[in-house]
C-alpha cells in the first residue's frame, strides 16, 4: 500500500507560468481539483521557462505529480491546489 507523506501546506496553484512555484523545491505535488470543471495544468522547467508536459486534471479529483526539484507547477485555476509531499511504501 502506498501512502502520502505530507511535506508543505496545501495552496492554491499560480495560473501563469510567470508564477508559477516549484512548491518549495518538491519532487512530489499532491495536486487536487476543487473546482467543478476540469482545468489544464502545466509542468515549466523554470518560471516562465519551456513547458516540460501538460494534463487536464478532470474536476474533484486528485493527483500525484513527480517532477525535477527545480521544475514549477501552474494550472488554468485557482481552484486546483497543490502541497508538497512524499511518497511512501
Amino acid at each position: 500500500m502506498s501512502r502520502t507523506l505530507i511535506l508543505g501546506a496545501e495552496e492554491a496553484c499560480p495560473t501563469t507560468t510567470g508564477t508559477a512555484t516549484s512548491f518549495t523545491q518538491a519532487s512530489a505535488v499532491r495536486l487536487v481539483n476543487t473546482d467543478s470543471s476540469a482545468h489544464l495544468v502545466t509542468v515549466v522547467e523554470t518560471r516562465s521557462g519551456t513547458v516540460k508536459g501538460s494534463f487536464t486534471l478532470p474536476a474533484n479529483a486528485v493527483e500525484t505529480v513527480e517532477k525535477q526539484y527545480s521544475h514549477c507547477v501552474f494550472a488554468a485555476n485557482a481552484g486546483v491546489k497543490g502541497a508538497k509531499v512524499g511518497l511512501t511504501n
